[in-house]
């Protein structure tokens, strides 16, 4: 069974989408795309340095954009079998969700541009009202980390598998954790501009509210595997409902990964701009083959790990 992710805030690096322009098409979904989130995605994701695009108004259109752009790419072969006969379960890391859901087929791409676009608005907003931010907990008893998150009243914003937390919240008590933090454990400041996924986006949840109010979602048409608990979402509507307030909320991507290896899952396929949600998936998926697409001389390489995982079961299929 294959599973394709989309990854999330802190995946995108400068330049990232200069290989994708060259295919046909992709320049003028950018330019239209971009009149529907308020930023140049084409220029940003070209041109703009490293601190331009960690805005976090800037960084989640990209990242959904790209995601989208190499989605399309990779089942643009007729040699694949369409999305939903070739991909047993999709799943985003937070922002990621969006992509996820576009291509499960609970909205269209304009739609998901059209919704991210107000969520990086709102949770940029959200987290300009007060300083926060977020830091890496690696390795560490897991009982020790969550005492001590809990002492300094952070959020374990999310929990990634394999002894890695995200702790968020106020500036001065993530300086705290790092200055004592927990025996046998690193601590990394991450580059991000405040403490998403906690009670500090309540303002940015509301806001989200309202933008989703006219969307008539589908049932997604593949697995659709949810952030908040790992469950398979079936129903359209709960998805876009999980879509709101999982922007307040943990991001558990550590049951996804368990809920991938319940369902079977032996291959596993990133959207631009993997590597991140790939690497966790080599620590917790062990012998699962893995595939990430960066730029699209990566597709091939992911569209073989396809095709192989197709053919079992289209013979298993006319040996019935």
């Amino acid at each position: 069974m294959l599973v394709l992710v989309a990854p999330g805030q802190g995946s995108q690096a400068p330049g990232f989408l200069n290989p994708w322009l060259e295919l046909p098409g992709v320049a003028d979904r950018l330019g239209a795309w971009s009149d529907l989130v308020g930023c140049d995605l084409v220029r940003l994701g070209t041109e703009a340095d490293a601190e331009e695009i960690r805005d976090t108004a800037v960084a989640q259109p990209l990242l959904v954009a790209g995601a989208l752009i190499s989605a399309s790419a990779l089942f643009g072969d007729e040699a694949l079998p369409a999305p939903h006969e070739a991909i047993g379960a999709v799943a985003g890391h937070s922002v990621g969700e969006l992509a996820a859901a576009a291509v499960a087929g609970v909205f269209g791409e304009d739609e998901a541009m059209t919704l991210v676009g107000r969520r990086s608005r709102a949770m940029a907003t959200a987290a300009a009202a007060a300083e926060t931010g977020m830091s890496a907990v690696l390795g560490g008893d897991p009982d020790a980390v969550a005492a001590r998150l809990a002492e300094l009243d952070l959020t374990a914003a999310n929990n990634n598998g394999g002894g890695q937390i995200v702790a968020a919240g106020a500036l001065d008590r993530l300086a705290a954790l790092a200055a004592d933090k927990p025996e046998r454990s690193r601590v990394v400041a991450l580059k991000v501009a405040g403490a998403f996924h906690t009670r500090f986006m309540a303002s940015a949840v509301a806001d989200m509210e309202a933008a989703v109010a006219d969307i008539k979602p589908a049932d997604p048409g593949i697995r659709y595997v949810s952030n908040a608990d790992g469950d398979v979402v079936a129903d359209g509507s709960e998805v876009v409902r999980r879509l709101v307030s999982q922007i307040s909320r943990p991001v558990r991507w550590d049951l996804c990964m368990e809920t991938f290896s319940r369902l079977g899952v032996t291959a596993f396929v990133e959207l631009c701009p993997g590597g991140t949600l790939t690497a966790l998936a080599k620590r917790n998926l062990p012998g699962v083959a893995r595939a990430a697409i960066k730029g699209p001389e990566t597709l091939a390489a992911a569209r073989e790990l396809i095709a192989e995982q197709a053919a079992p079961a289209a013979e298993q299929e006319r040996d019935s």
